[in-house]
């Protein structure tokens, strides 16, 4: 029988590479690894790589398997599933992976400018309902900003043909260097060779049940200057016709903006 939330919670609040810091007590404790996360915790001066939205840190600790060389950190407001990559990050010794349980909205609290080398988004809960709360949106970009290196790099890799689409759009409407932008990753070349950058060949458990039911998996990468005026895309997007993953359809609306 597996752990019971409160069980996994208890494990998380032992772990040493697990730091939990939820929205209602954020503003009144000051974050102590904020610009000090390779002296204090990594002990070196490897490159930092976010997963925001990390679920069960499948792609978190999956990278830091295969990159001893870069830091890894796993992004999610979820403890109980985050437990699955942390307690197998433990187990296993590693030494280039944490995580961290907060609110996305306030991730710029947790770095220092120039902190973070790249970011990865895998499979973020398209919202289509409200642009804000997007992950590629202008408002997270922003954010992102604050401790982003100058032009680094954030990878979008999702089963909504609407986050793709509207983050395509985002791109496009901002000028921002774009890299990779395929449709269908396992399926067809990418437009440039994504062999640069970090794997993306990790699949984790919900992409490949996405995989099992005929849905192509979608994949841009690009870079994020440190100035210029960020502004939405005033367009339209169909919304997702089909319902991902353990995904409910929550309007009768057929586009967004």
């Amino acid at each position: 029988m597996g752990k019971g939330k409160l069980a996994k919670f208890a494990d998380m609040a032992s772990y040493p590479h697990v730091f939990e810091y939820p929205f209602s007590v954020v503003e009144d404790v000051p974050f102590e690894l904020r610009g000090r996360w390779h002296e204090a915790f990594f002990k070196n001066q490897n490159p930092i790589v976010l997963e925001l939205g990390c679920g069960r840190g499948e792609y978190a600790v999956g990278l830091a398997r295969r990159y001893p060389n870069r830091n890894f950190i796993g992004v999610d407001i979820k403890g109980a599933r985050m437990w699955s990559g942390a307690t197998e990050s433990l187990n296993e010794g590693l030494t280039n992976v944490a995580f961290l349980r907060t609110n996305i909205e306030i991730i710029d609290r947790f770095f220092a400018p120039g902190e973070v080398q790249e970011i990865w988004l895998t499979f973020s809960d398209p919202q289509m309902k409200k642009a804000t709360k997007r992950l590629t949106s202008t408002y997270f970009l922003q954010r992102y900003r604050r401790f982003l290196l100058p032009d680094g790099i954030i990878h979008l890799k999702t089963d909504s043909n609407f986050l793709f689409t509207y983050t395509k759009y985002v791109v496009e409407r901002n000028h921002l260097p774009l890299e990779v932008c395929t449709e269908d990753l396992y399926g067809a070349a990418t437009t440039t060779d994504p062999s640069s950058s970090l794997d993306l060949s990790i699949r984790t458990y919900y992409e490949q049940q996405w995989l099992s039911r005929g849905l192509s998996i979608k994949y841009l990468r690009f870079r994020l200057p440190a100035s210029g005026d960020l502004q939405e895309p005033e367009v339209e997007i169909p919304l997702d016709d089909y319902r991902s993953y353990n995904r409910e359809k929550r309007s009768s609306l057929t586009t967004a903006k």
